[in-house]
């Protein structure tokens, strides 16, 4: 599954290897960064473009977004706070970040930050400058046995855990994401955070700035922590309480901060800049030249690999998207979004229906695109694809859940209060329905995107074949041609799948000939 990338619109400062590697595999770009300040500019130049690669200067909110024709928005960096990714998503667009490009830059300065606080550096080189020889009151302290708590045991985080062992710092962590064994694996010892608190001498933070870490070191945690715990974030500002930090540091309860980032940038309020216990710096995690040399290098090449349908790393929105690449899949893609268009002839809002797949490993992999998928045929929506179909299906009020069974013969159920509405699988590269309201078809029906069809059931095989002659007579009385038919029954109901020619079809005459139960759609 290839996506449209014909031009490319760089608006911040990226290394001239991104550029390079866009222009080598075909892509149009235009590098102008003079846009990440003018917004006007910005919405009128966008709409030529299908990809958008920003740092943080750039603000891609939601009506620069919706203003836009773009296929993929991309961050050179790991951060996307100034990306509007509920606003990509509903629009369909992919948003993807680097999220490995900064990682030796970011620990590094965490580590620096470490070492700078636990010796007074940043003080003790200002009172040199100055013209002062103040050993006296730089007395520092060593790392060697003292405890460091990570919270957040990613790529950065477990960087930094292993360079301070170096200095014989003992660490421990927190990662709600990250089992106590996985993180005993790379020496890191786990605990909850109420017990982590208590133990650390210094705390560094490296999660993402979202509402459960927002202030997640306030005046209720330093209050839990020893006296003069020293606190590093080189993660983003807002995870530590700036008001509650200050008040730490003026009662000694905090020791020092090392600050990189702030939660306005660049800062107003001086007051902890200037604290002498803060080693700030400005947003300088990723400021390297190995670092933005390789997340440029990165960013141009998961467009690339985007665009050619080979890997979608680093996309942080389209988790359906990630295992629908393979073109493999397209049709079991095709299956969930036909089976989406019949359940939206006899389903309304709000309802909640069951994706079951049965069968190998496959079909697992297969759930988690498939929902979207049956999304796409439910809205019956020609904006939608597998991005933002599961958003705006549950905004509409169809809840889309899943199950796997394993075993079985790889076909997919849609399945509503337990009554199943429709069963079909993948022959060849074909989708095709083999179940109707839970009626085995005497053939599977191939669905074919475009064609008109008529489905029904009845209570009874009679009443199946009494319908069936009158839904003939009434398609032939209006010369409509049938391409194909198959019918099914069981003890108690029967069902019927009538593919129809491309004449038109009027269903008034049908529903006047006494057809009220058929459901007429196009695939």
């Amino acid at each position: 599954m290839a996506l449209k990338l014909n031009s490319v619109l760089i608006t911040d400062d990226v290394d001239p290897k991104c550029i390079d590697i866009l222009k080598r595999n075909g892509v149009e770009v235009v590098f102008n960064p003079k846009l990440a300040k003018d917004k006007e500019a910005l919405l009128a130049e966008l709409p030529r473009h299908d990809g958008l690669i920003v740092r943080s200067a750039t603000k891609v909110t939601a009506d620069v977004i919706n203003a836009s024709n773009l296929s993929i928005i991309g961050r050179a960096g790991t951060g996307t706070d100034n990306i509007d990714s509920v606003a990509a998503t509903n629009k369909g667009v992919i948003v993807m970040n680097t999220p490995g490009g900064n990682t030796i830059s970011a620990a590094e300065l965490t580590c620096a930050m470490i070492c700078g606080l636990s010796r007074n550096i940043g003080t003790a080189c200002i009172s040199m400058k100055e013209g002062r020889w103040d050993r006296k009151l730089f007395m520092g302290s060593e790392l060697q046995g003292k405890t460091l708590a990570v919270v957040g045991l990613g790529r950065i985080g477990r960087e930094v855990a292993s360079r301070m062992r170096s200095f014989g710092m003992k660490t421990i962590g927190y990662d709600p994401l990250v089992s106590a064994e996985e993180s005993a694996a790379f020496d890191v010892t786990s605990y909850p955070l109420e017990e982590l608190w208590p133990l650390a001498d210094y705390i560094t933070v490296h999660v993402p700035l979202i509402p459960p870490t927002k202030n997640l070191i306030n005046g209720s945690v330093f209050s839990k922590c020893k006296k003069g715990v020293k606190v590093i974030n080189c993660a983003r500002g807002g995870i530590i309480d700036e008001v509650e930090l200050l008040e730490a540091l003026n009662s000694g309860q905090c020791g020092g901060a090392g600050l990189d980032v702030f939660v306005q940038e660049p800062p107003k309020d001086q007051s902890l800049v200037q604290h002498p216990n803060v080693l700030a710096t400005p947003h300088l995690g990723a400021s390297t030249t190995e670092a933005q040399s390789r997340v440029a290098e990165e960013i141009a090449q998961q467009f690339i690999d985007a665009r050619d349908g080979k890997s979608l790393f680093g996309a942080l929105n389209a988790k359906a998207l990630v295992n629908a690449m393979d073109p493999v899949q397209q049709p079991m893609i095709e299956l969930g979004r036909c089976m989406g268009v019949m359940a939206s002839c006899v389903v309304s809002a709000p309802s909640k229906l069951l994706v079951k797949a049965s069968g190998d490993a496959g079909m697992k992999t297969a759930l988690s695109f498939l929902p979207a998928a049956v999304g796409i045929g439910l809205m019956k929506n020609s904006a939608l694809n597998l991005i933002n179909a599961p958003a705006l299906a549950k905004a509409a009020g169809y809840e889309l859940c899943t199950e796997y069974v394993a075993g079985g013969d790889n076909s997919v159920s849609l399945v509503q209060d337990g009554v199943n509405l429709f069963t079909g699988c993948v022959e060849g590269k074909c989708s095709v329905l083999t179940q109707l309201a839970g009626v085995p078809l005497h053939n599977a029906m191939t669905l074919v995107s475009g064609s008109s069809y008529i489905m029904f059931t009845t209570s009874t095989k009679q009443a199946k074949d009494e319908a069936l002659i009158t839904l003939l007579g009434s398609l032939g009385s209006q010369g409509v041609a049938v391409s194909s038919l198959v019918t099914g029954s069981s003890e108690t109901n029967g069902a019927c799948l009538v593919q129809l020619s491309s004449a038109p079809l009027n269903t008034e005459a049908l529903a006047a000939a006494g057809i009220q139960v058929c459901k007429h759609f196009v695939l």
